[in-house]
């Protein structure tokens, strides 16, 4: 090869081979030239015996400016790169140095730096016993291309994995990095597994620590302490900006999103009907990379600590209270309520994935975790099924209500909407997408969302009467049935000829 020198293990199997090949077949069985073969030949003598070079094949083009120029640039900046310093001498000496300089610089600097540079970073491989460590992490999915109904889902996945075997758990979640998050899928994660590493090691979670102020990191940081604890496992993380410390499951994060790639391309589709079923088949997935690490993790459940009875808790319960307009707020979350709770203090448990409401001890009702979309100020989840009752006897108040964007329970009805609201008078339009909204209410909002798919394909506008018809038609008159009962005496009649 170009730029190698041959050495003595080469010289001696060419001459090994040369007696059975010839000379082009034993040269390149060793990897050298035809040109070398025959120089070897012509020398009795090994590489290592000859004395070293002295000489250049062709002049030095940096001669007269690296010690004067080049030296004092990088002893006071080590990190100039090759192609800064090739600028600076074209700038110095016009047309004295062109291209064709910048590999030679490269290689120059190259040894310089090997030579003469600072000391680098040292990676140090590290053991994994059985049953010792387990790693948690998120990641951003959002370059998988997920859709749920047709509509854009941005989300992360939560992942934790035992650094021994590679066994794997993988959470979707729909927000950014929090306490809920962490908590709820290391939880899912240590009772899938079936018990607990000694060791559990995360980054330095500066994303969920991000917008919290002193008090809520210090909470923070106890509430992860006693999850820990609650495990017997001991907390660690790596040095802020040091990703390689926590080498182990940032490797699986690409290995995670490159088999869910492959595996959505072979589903033939990245849109799914609703994010249970998105779930379902990230399980799928995970479960048969799972079972390539079936023998290492026999070996490492033998390690792992013990569960405890039961899980704790993985949520916030905070109060709140719906206001007028239907809408509570909680973490600066909005979210719709029946509007029978209107006025009553709610105890809204905040979960990962939901929210979770009681009234004097009662479940009254749950909903997912409000997200925040672009160019919302707060997060919402407005559910139009909790309003809709009150929209038709007020349709004209949709047109500019303040949460009209975002009751549209798919794409194909805000799409309707604003055909709806460009053809037709706004009272006609009004009525019309409430009237659509409440059939979907009924239970029709996929079958609906088909017929409005196809209009909208064609132009048209839907015809509400029609629409209601065909899907939720009214039922038909019962007619009325007159029942004859007859007389005692007839049975009477029945015994005597039977007797």
């Amino acid at each position: 090869m170009p730029g190698k020198r041959i050495t003595d293990h080469q010289v001696l199997t060419y001459k090994a081979k040369r007696g059975a090949h010839t000379q082009a077949a034993a040269a390149a069985k060793v990897g050298i030239s035809e040109r070398s073969a025959r120089r070897i030949e012509s020398l009795e003598s090994l590489p290592s015996q000859r004395p070293p070079r002295q000489w250049r094949t062709r002049p030095d083009p940096l001669a007269d400016v690296w010690e004067a120029e080049l030296l004092p640039l990088l002893q006071t900046s080590p990190h100039l790169s090759a192609v800064t310093l090739l600028d600076e001498l074209q700038r110095r000496h016009p047309g004295e140095y062109g291209p064709s300089a910048l590999r030679t610089l490269q290689r120059r600097l190259r040894h310089w730096r090997a030579t003469h540079g600072r000391e680098r970073t040292v990676f140090f491989a590290q053991e994994h016993p059985p049953g010792r460590q387990g790693l948690s992490d998120f990641t951003d999915a959002g370059d998988l291309g997920v859709t749920i109904a047709g509509m854009p889902f941005p989300h992360r996945l939560y992942q934790f994995a035992l650094a021994h075997s590679g066994w794997r758990s993988a959470d979707v979640v729909d927000g950014g990095e929090s306490f809920q998050a962490l908590s709820a899928g290391l939880q899912r994660a240590l009772w899938r597994l079936g018990g607990a590493p000694e060791e559990h090691r995360t980054d330095s979670l500066s994303a969920a620590f991000k917008n919290l102020s002193d008090l809520e990191r210090r909470e923070w940081t106890s509430r992860y302490a006693a999850l820990c604890a609650h495990y017997g496992m001991r907390p660690s993380r790596n040095n802020p900006g040091e990703s390689h410390e926590n080498g182990s499951i940032e490797s699986r994060h690409g290995s995670l999103k490159t088999a869910l790639r492959q595996a959505l391309l072979l589903r033939g589709s990245s849109d799914f009907d609703d994010r249970p079923a998105y779930e379902a088949f990230i399980d799928i997935v995970v479960q048969r990379m799972n079972a390539r690490v079936e023998k290492r993790l026999a070996v490492e459940r033998a390690a792992l600590r013990p569960l405890p009875a039961r899980r704790t808790a993985e949520f916030d319960e905070l109060p709140a209270r719906v206001s007028k307009y239907g809408i509570f707020t909680v973490k600066g979350e909005q979210y719709s309520a029946p509007s029978r709770l209107i006025g009553h203090r709610l105890s809204v448990r905040t979960y990962a994935d939901r929210v979770e409401c009681f009234l004097s001890g009662q479940h009254v009702f749950a909903c997912p975790r409000a997200v925040r979309r672009t160019g919302q100020r707060h997060a919402r989840q407005i559910d139009y099924r909790h309003l809709v009752e009150n929209l038709k006897r007020k349709p004209g108040a949709f047109a500019r209500w303040v949460f009209r964007d975002d009751v549209f329970p798919r794409t194909i009805y805000r799409q309707t909407w604003e055909s709806l609201s460009a053809q037709l008078p706004e009272r006609q339009a009004c009525k019309t997408i409430v009237g659509l909204l409440a059939l979907a209410a009924d239970g029709h909002e996929a079958t609906l969302a088909l017929e409005l798919e196809q209009l909208h394909a064609g132009n048209a506008l839907p015809d509400l009467d029609a629409l209601t018809q065909r899907l939720a038609p009214r039922p038909s008159t019962v007619p009325s049935v007159a029942v004859t009962l007859p007389t005692l005496t007839s049975y009477d009649e029945l015994i005597e000829v039977a007797s």
